[in-house]
Order: structure tokens, then C-alpha cells, then sequence
């Protein structure tokens, strides 16, 4: 039987990460059309191209190629009236409220969507990929692909982690580890 294989590539910058907002339905920062298809050989064979339904996301995925399947389960959080809205003005505005959002996966102070309600959405899609055998590419955003990390690596995950020759890993510390994937460009060419 052919193993199932998911590549999940997060969305190139926008302005709003840029200046550490929360997201709207941005385009990306860079010139994306001029370089359509230029990371189409990426990947040996023809895998299967999908992406969220956002327009930072459908871009970046015709970087990948041109036939490119939308999934709504790969939308973005729904970030409700914090939409557009600066982190750093949250903290100072709402700082209890954003506090315990991140403290709390089901909390939603913002009247959009907790992170454990999007954790579930993207375990669902997961499911659905399990009888589909072949190579998936999904160009998603970075709450997506932490759900689907957080889904993959519950209870005993040790064993769930695969460590490839010449692979690396960057943890960071600043009050809290945190796990760090590195893009698959040189900063600001994606």
C-alpha cells in the first residue's frame, strides 16, 4: 500500500505579518505573479496541489503550480473583531482577554473561532487524507499547520517524530520554548 505524504507549506509575508497584525484577506507582499510556477519542480512527480481559500494562500500556491485545489478546511482562524488588529495594541487594550486566548485552546474572546475548534477542523481533513495514498502539497497558513502538528504529536509523541540525516530543528527560548520550522526559501524570497 502507498503511504499517504503531506507537505504543508505556509503562506508567503504579507504587510500584516509584517507589522504583527492579526490577518484579513491580504495579498502577498511580494511580486507573486511575475514568479508563477518557478517552484513547480520542487517536488518529484505531480502531487497534489491544494490551498486555503484565502488570497495570500491561492498565491502562493501558483507559485507551485497552476492546478491548485481549494480546501476550506485549510482557511485561517477566524479571528472575529480582532481581524486587522494589531497584537501589540491587544495587549495593551485587551490584555486579558488576548491572555487568555493563548492560555486557553477553547477560549474565543474575540467572537471568531478557538484554537481547539480549528484543531478539530484540520484533524478532520487529516482523517479524509488517510485513504487517499500519494503526495499532497497544501499551502496553508500558520495556525493550520500548528493545529495539524498539535493533532499529529499528541499523547505519546516521542515515537511520532521522525529525525532525517542532515535535518534540522531550531528551538527558541524567550520565556517559553518554542519550536521553530525554517522556511524552504532564504528569508524574503517566498
Amino acid at each position: 500500500m502507498q503511504a499517504t505524504r503531506l507537505t504543508l507549506i505556509c503562506h508567503a509575508r504579507t504587510v500584516a505579518q509584517k507589522l504583527a497584525r492579526f490577518p484579513t484577506n491580504e495579498p502577498l507582499e511580494m511580486d507573486w505573479q511575475s514568479a508563477k510556477g518557478s517552484r513547480s519542480a520542487l517536488f518529484k512527480g505531480s502531487p497534489r496541489l491544494m490551498c486555503a481559500p484565502e488570497r495570500r494562500a491561492r498565491q502562493t500556491a501558483e507559485l507551485f503550480g497552476n492546478t491548485v485545489e481549494i480546501v476550506d478546511a485549510l482557511r485561517d482562524c477566524d479571528f472575529g473583531r480582532w481581524n486587522g488588529e494589531r497584537i501589540n495594541n491587544l495587549q495593551k487594550t485587551e490584555p486579558e482577554l488576548l491572555e487568555s486566548w493563548i492560555a486557553d485552546p477553547s477560549s474565543a474572546p474575540h467572537g471568531g473561532e478557538s484554537v481547539a475548534k480549528i484543531v478539530e477542523r484540520v484533524a478532520a481533513w487529516l482523517l479524509t487524507l488517510e485513504a487517499t495514498p500519494g503526495h499532497v502539497v497544501a499551502v496553508t497558513h500558520p495556525f493550520i499547520i500548528r493545529a495539524a502538528l498539535t493533532h499529529v504529536l499528541q499523547g505519546s509523541a516521542f515515537n511520532l517524530i521522525d529525525v532525517e540525516p542532515m535535518s534540522a530543528i531550531e528551538l527558541r527560548f524567550n520565556g517559553c520554548w518554542r519550536l521553530r520550522l525554517p522556511g524552504i526559501e532564504p528569508e524574503g524570497t517566498l
